[in-house]
């Protein structure tokens, strides 16, 4: 069977962060239309749009909030639900595939945006170039001091000897804004994606060389 190249419709939850494909998403769902959208997505087992907010609030404001939103986004799976009490879920996703949204969205009676996805190759597995190992090093560092102290911020395993996953993960941690965490997932090429997170950790003096 060949691989979906499309996803229509599918439906969005816009957030003021940049999900990455292997990044992990934790969400308090409380709003009726996006308890209606984790249920159905468990029902059909169907992932949904995470787009990065540009302009209104995540949580609905009336019909007089305008809303704009990022044309590109990752899919998010749902991996567990839990209802810790009535109208209030708490949800642990994992971003999957890149996407970019075709033509125009719809926005329902109840609040929900949807949109026709095309889906975008996921990106290619490929080593680290030996000049960024100090960034992937840098990175482990980061990873064993979040450890010892209880943190883990990334899915396992940890894929140290992929240049994407590494830069994800940067990208993930970095303070940088919305904006440029945009611009690098959507760069298609990992290792452009690994060298510009090195050269911003060089420019900090977080890594030398």
């Amino acid at each position: 069977m060949e691989p979906a190249t499309a996803v229509d419709p599918l439906p969005l939850f816009p957030l003021r962060s940049v999900l990455f494909p292997g990044g992990l998403l934790a969400l308090k769902v409380f709003e009726a239309r996006y308890l209606d959208l984790v249920a159905d997505c468990l029902r059909r087992q169907q992932p949904f749009g995470v787009v990065c907010l540009l302009q209104g609030g995540e949580v609905r404001a009336g019909k007089e909030a305008a809303v704009r939103f990022e044309r590109a986004g990752v899919l998010a799976r749902l991996d567990s639900v839990d209802g810790e009490q009535p109208g209030l879920l708490h949800a642990r996703c994992t971003g999957t595939q890149r996407f970019r949204l075709e033509g125009a969205v719809t926005q329902q009676a109840d609040g929900l945006w949807t949109g026709r996805a095309e889906l975008l190759p996921d990106d290619p597995s490929a080593a680290p170039d030996a000049a960024h190992q100090p960034t992937v090093q840098a990175l482990a560092n980061a990873i064993a001091t979040l450890k010892a102290q209880g943190a883990e911020p990334f899915l396992l395993p940890h894929r140290l000897d992929d240049a994407g996953w590494v830069a994800n993960r940067w990208c993930e941690i970095l303070p940088i804004s919305l904006g440029a965490k945009q611009k690098l997932m959507e760069l298609d090429d990992p290792q452009v994606r690994l060298q510009l997170v090195h050269d911003y950790l060089r420019g900090k003096g977080v890594i030398s060389g």
